[in-house]
């Protein structure tokens, strides 16, 4: 039987989508060195920023200069992640990095609540802005494809960063700080105020905002423990 020469599949398709392919696996490669050098970095500055749960508030500056200095170090690296970043599709490789750009983040805000980045007292939330022109990245980005710090990264870490704090304020009172509970209490009160107004349509992020009431109560019951041993500062 013969075969029609219009019907058969031309030599050069496969051999085109497997360039394609190499290219990819090399963009691939390039953004998992860079982002594992990251993540090891951020392991770094958040087992700095752990000892806070065995730190007096007095005691902080310096743990958080240490943090402040490695968050230095993975910035640069950050600046490196959005250089190769920037020359591909944004959403077809995000997923690449976002857990980890959500963890430098976490570390960021944390940071910064605990008196960082010339905050000079604990109990400040930065704004993404802040975040993003620590970061030397845009936030947001809806006008070009290029690398940025997203609304839901943030939020995200922000999450986290209740966790820890609700966390921080059990240890706090063994530690004999009595006034950070309070201090964390209100922080949180308001953190999950401000995500009620929130009209979130991604299901993880909303999943996890909705653990923002545990945390709330968790340090409620903190500071009312304090109030029937009559431990509460007085002003």
């Amino acid at each position: 039987m013969a075969t029609n020469p219009d019907k058969m599949i031309q030599s050069g398709i496969f051999e085109d989508l497997q360039r394609k392919i190499d290219e990819d696996t090399a963009v691939k490669d390039a953004l998992r060195d860079i982002v594992q050098a990251l993540e090891k970095q951020d392991r770094t500055t958040q087992s700095i920023l752990s000892r806070a749960h065995s730190t007096p508030t007095s005691d902080l500056p310096p743990l958080v200069t240490a943090a402040q200095a490695n968050i230095d170090h993975e910035i640069k690296t950050i600046q490196q992640l959005s250089e190769v970043a920037s020359q591909h599709p944004y959403y077809k490789f995000n997923y690449a990095w976002t857990r980890q750009m959500q963890d430098v983040c976490y570390s960021i805000l944390l940071c910064g609540w605990l008196g960082g980045f010339g905050k000079g007292e604990t109990g400040q939330l930065m704004k993404i802005e802040d975040v993003g022109a620590l970061m030397k990245i845009p936030v947001n980005l809806k006008d070009r494809d290029s690398f940025h710090l997203t609304i839901e990264e943030y939020l995200l870490a922000l999450i986290s960063v209740i966790d820890e704090l609700a966390r921080l304020a059990r240890n706090s009172v063994t530690l004999g700080d009595h006034r950070r509970p309070l201090q964390i209490a209100q922080f949180i009160k308001d953190v999950h105020a401000g995500f009620q107004i929130l009209n979130l349509k991604n299901d993880t992020l909303r999943k996890r905002s909705d653990g923002i009431k545990y945390r709330v109560k968790e340090v409620e019951d903190v500071v009312y423990d304090l109030s029937l041993r009559g431990l509460l500062p007085k002003d």
